[in-house]
């Protein structure tokens, strides 16, 4: 069986989902293939992901579009952009409605096996914390993250989540679209020319 089937067909973490107060069961979303010029870690599919079985039919996705400069048909064009999160699960909604963080177990089980088989990817997006931590080794939060982007770019841009949650975080931080988005499209423009 290939590396993608064995994901999409993973319930590792069923008991885990059922006892959330979604009460769901493992949708794992794949979205990568070898060659990809662009890749996007981030954190984990939302409800909506998991109902439409694509990543970032949302409106964080739409957002994560237009910072990137790209429309829908570069966005999910497997050829061009590997969307890889830190789980590939909805990990769903505690008691009081919030966002569960993504099951360790999922990077622990398939990280290392979907990035060997990626190889060489020239730019990568590591989008919100948990992303970060992982990918960068960093203890550091996200905004010192984020704003220390020229540490790491022309080959990797860390980006907070694009979720509307993140507004108030944007609208704090006007180098983010002033500074970092123009060199972000611009990078993306020549990785995919």
């Amino acid at each position: 069986m290939e590396l993608f089937e064995e994901i999409q067909t993973c319930r590792l973490c069923h008991d885990r989902f059922a006892a959330t107060a979604t009460a769901h069961a493992p949708r794992p979303v794949v979205w990568f293939q070898p060659g990809a010029k662009v890749l996007i870690v981030g954190q984990a599919p939302g409800a909506r992901v998991h109902k439409s079985g694509r990543p970032f039919t949302d409106p964080s996705g739409d957002r994560l579009r237009d910072w990137m400069g790209v429309d829908a048909s570069v966005f999910y064009d497997k050829s061009k952009v590997a969307i890889v999160p830190m789980a590939f699960c909805f990990p769903g909604y505690d008691a009081k409605g919030s966002d569960l963080p993504p099951p360790p177990i999922c990077a622990a089980t398939w990280r290392e096996r979907v990035m060997k088989t990626l190889g060489e990817v020239p730019l990568t997006l590591v989008v919100g914390g948990h992303a970060q931590k992982w990918h960068l080794a960093t203890k550091a939060g996200v905004t010192d993250t984020v704003q220390s982007w020229r540490d790491h770019a022309p080959a990797v841009f860390p980006l907070p989540h694009p979720s509307w949650r993140n507004t108030g975080w944007i609208k704090k931080h006007p180098w983010f679209e002033a500074e970092l988005l123009p060199t972000l499209r611009a990078r993306i423009k020549e990785t995919l020319a």
